[in-house]
């Protein structure tokens, strides 16, 4: 069983608006309501792709009643630890005339050291054969090493630990060998002290680097140049396709989901990588997550190249 895990779930408010002024009524051309965090998305893209999963969480309130029932709604089984606190709302909001994007994210609600364990004891109910995908930022109150006692666990009960999360505590956890590291171009450069944007030799180098500390493969999101896939045996590298953005908050959710599908439904990591990016381009151009309608056309103008590494 594939297990997806969301510590700070949200809900999503996208609003579209032809501008956007101070100090007065900014009338909006719509506007959009969705369940939320990166483990849910993950899950909705799995299912979409027909890959059973069940979806973990922490949450409270009538946030997160609202973010469990959608995902039953589309037949994903669902194990919430539920919390006193209310899970957070997000807003991103699109300025027509500008042709701009803000992002207002919450932090998320304060988690008790009890509900934490309780959710750790669901952790420890996996075993040998099923997956866990832990992504996304992590509520107050859940300390960011949680990941690397999930990675410990992991080695010992014998299932494969898939991350995407920007703490730097991922580095103390890539020892336990995790199955599939999904981090973004900044967030690798961040953990290795660079700030500046860099050429691909050196998103693979550092790449290599994750490899050498343990991580088993990395799927690193390079925005609008692309993807990297990398393992002990491979490089491969796709272009992403031309688009217009209309929202980049879960494209990557979108990419890993797709990806983890590909793995399952047994696909060649090169045509799998070409399908990946292309969903999550279909995200980005997209107010919520892709229907998978454009993904084919998408992937015709993707070009997928072996790297030396």
């Amino acid at each position: 069983m594939i297990y997806t895990c969301t510590l700070n779930p949200a809900i999503d408010l996208f609003i579209e608006t032809p501008h956007l002024k101070p100090e007065v009524v900014n009338r909006t051309n719509s506007y959009d309501i969705q369940p939320n965090g990166k483990g849910v998305n993950v899950s909705f893209i799995l299912k979409h792709l027909g890959v059973k999963n069940t979806a973990l969480g922490v949450g409270g309130g009538f946030t997160s009643d609202f973010i469990e029932e959608s995902l039953r709604k589309k037949g994903i089984e669902t194990d919430f630890t539920h919390i006193d606190g209310i899970s957070r709302i997000n807003v991103f909001t699109r300025v027509v005339d500008t042709d701009t994007e803000y992002k207002q994210v919450n932090n998320g609600p304060e988690v008790n050291e009890k509900k934490v364990q309780e959710f750790l004891n669901k952790v420890a109910k996996l075993k040998s054969g099923d997956k866990l995908v832990v992504s996304g930022s992590f509520s107050r109150g859940i300390k960011p090493n949680i990941i690397v006692e999930i990675a410990q666990m992991a080695e010992k009960q014998n299932f494969d630990l898939l991350i995407d999360t920007s703490y730097n505590e991922v580095l103390d956890a890539i020892k336990y060998h995790p199955f599939l590291l999904k981090p973004n171009d900044e967030e690798l450069l961040s953990w290795f002290g660079e700030n500046d944007s860099h050429d691909l030799s050196t998103l693979i180098k550092y790449s290599k680097k994750l490899l050498d500390e343990g991580a088993q493969r990395i799927l690193l999101s390079i925005g609008s140049k692309g993807a990297l896939y990398v393992d002990e045996k491979q490089v491969v590298f796709g272009n992403a396709p031309k688009i217009k953005v209309v929202n980049t908050a879960c494209s990557g959710d979108t990419m890993l989901g797709t990806f983890i599908a590909g793995i399952e439904q047994g696909m060649t990591v090169a045509d799998n990588l070409q399908r990946s990016i292309a969903a999550a381009s279909s995200t980005a151009a997209s107010s919520g997550l892709t229907n998978f309608e454009d993904v084919s056309e998408l992937m015709q103008q993707i070009k997928i190249e072996k790297m030396e590494g």
